[in-house]
C-alpha cells in the first residue's frame, strides 16, 4: 500500500498528546452533557475516552459550566484516563477565562472561535485577553472558525473589495476566501500577542464538503499551522458518516490533517461515541492507522438465506471492538489483525485464506458448519449451534500465539 505523504505542520502539544509535525493523526470528540453537570460530564468523556477519543472537548458556556470544569477532569483522572480535556468558548471566553482561573489551569487546550468574540475594536480586546491567559498557563489555542458564526465585518470588508473588481467573483468564493482568511489573520494576530506557533491549531469548518475541501486545501496552502479537520453539522446516520468520510478522506489523501473529528447528530438517546468509531474507520479504512481488528463481511445474495451468516458476522464484530481495549494493554500490533467472516462459498473460502483469521459457511440454508482458516491454512471445521463461541476461542488462542505480550 502507498503511504500517504503528510504535510510538514507544525506540532502542538495538548497535554501528553502531540497534533502536527510527523505525529500520527489524532481522534477527538465532543460531549453532550450540560458542563455543568459534573458527573455526566465526567462519565460521558471516560465513555468517550474508553472508546479510542485521544481529546475530548467539552462546552463551557457559563459561570456554572466553568466552575465544574476542575471537578470534571478530577473525576475523569480518578478513572485513571489522561486524555486532554478541551474548553469550548464562544462569546464570553475572555470572561470566564479570567474569571475562573481554575479552570484555565485545568483545560489541555482552549478553542475560541473569532467570529464570536466580539465586534470592533472589543473583537481584539477580548480575542487577546484569552491569549494572555493562553500564555500564562503554556496552553495551545484552537482558533475555530464556522462559516456558520463567522466574523461578519471581515466578511463585509471583503464582499465591498470583490464589488468594486472589474470581474468580482462568485459570492460563495468571497465567502471561502473569508474563512481561510479570518483563520489565518487571527492566528497571525494571536503570534503578534506572544502566543508561538506552536500551541496554535487552526480549523476553518463548512457543512458542504467540496467548500470544506476547497478552504483546508487554501489553508494548507498558506501556512504551516496544524489543523484539525471536520465537516461541521455533518447530520444523523449515513449522511453524516457518508459526508464526513467523504470530505476528510479527500483532504487526508492529500496529507492534510493532523486531528479529526467527525460532527454526527446522534440518534435521541444514541451513544456519542459512534463519532469516534466512524473517525477511527475512515483513518484505518484508508491505512492511515489502525485501531481496532478489521473485520472483511460479504454482503449476503440469495445463497445466503437465513439469518445466521449475519448474527456471526455481527458477534463477531462486537467481540473485536469489545475486546479490543484488553488486547491493546496486553499485546502488540494486534489492532492490525484482518478477520473474514463470510457467506458462502463463492468467495468465502478465498478471503479467509487471505485473512489472517478466517471463518466461511457453506451458503444456501447456511447448514451450521463452517471451514475456519488461519494464516492461509484450513484449521478446522466449526458445527452445531456454537460456532461463534467456538470461533471466538480459536480467535483468542491466534492473539495470544501471535502477537507479541507487551
Amino acid at each position: 500500500m502507498a503511504k500517504i505523504e503528510r504535510r510538514n505542520s507544525v506540532a502542538v502539544k495538548v497535554g501528553g498528546v502531540t497534533i502536527g509535525g510527523c505525529q500520527a493523526v489524532v481522534v477527538q470528540s465532543m460531549t453532550n452533557t450540560d458542563t455543568a453537570d459534573a458527573v455526566a460530564t465526567a462519565e460521558q468523556i471516560v465513555q468517550l475516552a474508553r472508546s479510542g477519543s485521544e481529546l475530548v472537548r467539552i462546552t463551557v458556556n457559563n459561570r456554572e459550566a466553568a466552575a465544574a470544569v476542575p471537578e470534571i477532569v478530577t473525576r475523569v483522572r480518578d478513572a485513571g484516563y489522561q486524555t486532554p480535556i478541551i474548553g469550548d468558548f464562544h462569546y464570553n471566553g475572555h470572561i470566564l477565562l479570567t474569571e475562573f482561573p481554575e479552570c484555565a489551569r485545568a483545560l489541555a487546550k482552549y478553542r475560541i472561535n473569532p467570529g464570536n468574540v466580539g465586534v470592533g475594536r472589543h473583537h481584539d480586546e477580548n480575542f487577546r485577553r484569552m491569549i494572555d491567559v493562553a500564555i500564562e498557563n503554556q496552553r495551545p489555542v484552537r482558533i475555530g472558525v464556522n462559516w456558520g458564526s463567522l466574523d461578519q465585518s471581515l466578511l463585509a470588508r471583503l464582499m465591498d473589495e470583490n464589488a468594486r473588481l472589474p470581474e468580482p467573483l462568485d459570492g460563495q468564493e468571497v465567502m471561502k476566501e473569508a474563512i481561510v482568511r479570518s483563520a489565518i489573520e487571527s492566528a497571525q494576530l494571536a503570534e503578534s500577542y506572544g502566543l508561538p506557533a506552536d500551541r496554535i491549531i487552526l480549523s476553518a469548518k463548512c457543512s458542504n464538503v467540496q467548500d470544506l475541501v476547497d478552504v483546508y486545501r487554501e489553508l494548507a496552502r498558506r501556512g504551516s499551522y496544524a489543523l484539525h479537520l471536520g465537516l461541521t453539522e455533518a447530520g444523523m446516520g449515513s449522511k453524516g458518516i457518508v459526508a464526513s468520510a467523504a470530505a476528510l478522506a479527500i483532504l487526508l489523501q492529500e496529507g492534510i490533517g493532523d486531528t479529526i473529528r467527525v460532527s454526527l447528530t446522534p440518534a435521541p438517546n444514541g451513544d456519542r461515541s459512534e463519532e469516534v468509531v466512524v473517525a477511527q474507520q475512515i483513518l484505518q479504512s484508508m491505512g492511515i492507522r489502525s485501531f481496532v481488528p478489521q473485520v472483511t463481511a460479504c454482503p449476503g445474495c440469495g445463497r445466503t438465506t437465513s439469518t445466521l451468516f449475519q448474527e456471526m458476522a455481527d458477534d463477531i464484530g462486537k467481540y473485536l471492538r469489545s475486546q479490543m481495549p484488553v488486547w491493546r494493554d496486553q499485546f502488540c500490533g494486534v489492532e492490525e489483525m484482518k478477520v473474514a467472516v463470510m457467506g458462502c462459498i463463492v468467495n468465502g473460502p478465498g478471503e479467509s485464506k487471505h485473512a489472517d483469521i478466517g471463518i466461511s459457511l457453506p451458503g444456501t440454508g447456511e447448514d451450521p458448519r463452517a471451514p475456519v482458516f488461519v494464516d492461509g491454512k484450513l484449521r478446522t471445521t466449526l458445527r452445531g449451534p456454537g460456532i461463534v463461541p467456538d470461533f471466538i476461542d480459536i480467535l483468542n488462542q491466534y492473539v495470544a500465539s501471535k502477537y507479541a505480550p507487551r
